[in-house]
């Protein structure tokens, strides 16, 4: 679109109120669009693109920004525009010291800035990552986390199959193919407006990136068993774990906060699944949970987390977080799943897993659970992925990283309570207590209420 002198002013505001780090920056330019509701979607498009190019390159641009002349945030928000809309589109309504300037910058040579500023990334951030990472791979990495993440989406095989998702796309001008990994995944091109399509009201698609898919993949429950998805969030993996359950057995959505559950409510709508039960808990010991101790056969930990494997979504949290926000989240971490996993029989299966690409909320946080807990074993990731066929092959650990497999960053570790599983035969099962019972369904029946289909609401997939 062609840009207006005014749109430099407004994300300039934005910017501004962004940088102040007060919330995460998504909340923050929701709010400010929401105020000014003249902005059209393309405007709206041009602003939010020129400050999410300023977080994820904040480093870089406050280094050119030292020169010039205005006030900084005025020269990190041409920066931003530049890089976004192009100089061209911002030329007319620039002073000519500020034209001078960026003509200037735009001659800069960024292999010749200090390494820490091409890389875009705190100092805490990066010497955690440092040991892993030859130095070339490890620019890679921060340029692909300074990279917009593309779109994926996962096919819901309850409504159709990834092939007629595909075609329906393409029937809708809507370009993409499969995603190299996820067997439900597809990656469309660009950013088109998916919640209008009759494919999407109809329950077709979610949107999901392929590294989440693939947590669940690692999960693998079967037709008929008793699943529990521990941190639900508004549902986009308790969905998949759904229809890989073939709308069977009976799958719990745990989360604290009822309006993340309520987010779930019309994707179950229109996802076409029957054997989810959103369950509102009040923390990682809620009685609902007890009464489900040592009765269920898998178990999803996708624990709450830095999120720093979302910088391609979310580039404010690597300004946002610190090492003491990590500090104080390992234990909550390892609180919850050490909660989850006394749910599980022997012989289930729990797969813990966090969007983080740091050590002391993956690596370190399942050696310390091992340790305590003797009864539980590591079941190697690269084994659970040929089982399922996934050709992917991360190691002992799932481990995705947006260079070398084009996701987020995720993390995940399969873990399995020793012993057999010993299903009851049918006459032990007829003589199963009535506290047995009620252990297996309670929870379900309390909230049924609560579960019937409302009218969806076309964006929810979308957050």
């Amino acid at each position: 679109m062609k840009l207006h002198g005014f749109l430099i002013g407004q994300t300039e505001t934005l910017l501004a109120d962004v940088l102040k780090f007060t919330g995460p920056a998504d909340a923050v330019t929701s709010r400010f669009f929401r105020e000014h509701p003249k902005l059209g979607h393309g405007e709206r498009g041009v602003i939010a693109e020129a400050v999410f190019a300023v977080l994820r390159r904040r480093m870089e641009f406050a280094h050119l920004a030292e020169s010039g002349t205005g006030s900084p945030t005025r020269r990190l928000t041409l920066l931003g525009l530049m890089a976004t809309a192009g100089r061209g589109a911002i030329r007319p309504f620039l002073s000519d010291a500020e034209a001078n300037w960026l003509e200037h910058v735009a001659k800069i040579d960024p292999a010749s800035l200090p390494l820490r500023v091409q890389l875009n990334l705190p100092e805490w951030i990066y010497k955690a990552l440092e040991p892993r990472f030859a130095p070339a791979e490890m620019a890679q990495l921060a340029a692909a986390l300074n990279y917009p993440a593309p779109l994926d989406l996962r096919s819901n095989p309850i409504k159709a199959s990834r092939e007629e998702l595909l075609r329906a796309l393409s029937q809708a001008g809507i370009e993409g193919g499969e995603t190299p990994f996820a067997p439900f995944g597809v990656r469309v091109t660009g950013k088109p407006a998916l919640s209008k399509l009759d494919s999407f009201k109809d329950g077709w698609f979610e949107v999901q990136d392929e590294g989440s898919q693939l947590l669940c993949t690692l999960l693998a429950p079967r037709r008929g068993e008793m699943v529990v998805d521990f941190c639900a969030g508004a549902g986009g993996k308790t969905l998949a774990l759904g229809a890989m359950m073939r709308s069977s057995g009976r799958l719990y959505a745990f989360d604290i906060s009822d309006k993340r559950l309520a987010k779930l409510k019309p994707r179950l709508a229109r996802s076409g699944l029957s054997n989810v039960n959103p369950v509102l808990i009040d923390s990682e010991h809620d009685a609902k949970i007890k009464r489900l101790i040592g009765k269920i056969d898998r178990v999803l930990v996708d624990a709450p987390c830095s999120g720093l494997g979302t910088l391609r979504r979310n580039p404010d949290l690597k300004w946002r977080q610190s090492p003491e926000s990590i500090a104080e989240l390992a234990p909550k971490q390892l609180s919850i799943l050490t909660s989850a996993a006394r749910l599980l029989k022997r012989g289930g299966r729990l797969v813990y897993a966090t969007c983080s690409i740091l050590e002391a909320e993956n690596e370190a946080v399942v050696k310390a659970f091992l340790e305590a807990h003797p009864d539980y074993v590591l079941i190697p990731a690269r084994d659970v992925l040929a089982d399922q066929r996934v050709g992917l092959d991360t190691g002992d650990f799932f481990s995705l990283w947006p260079h070398r497999h084009a996701t987020d960053g995720f993390f995940a570790a399969v873990l399995e309570r020793r012993g057999d599983a010993q299903p009851k035969t049918k006459k032990a099962k007829a003589e199963a207590t009535p506290d047995e019972a009620a252990a297996a369904s309670e929870t379900a029946d309390a909230i049924a209420k609560a579960q019937q289909p409302e009218a969806a609401e076309p964006d929810a997939a979308l957050e």
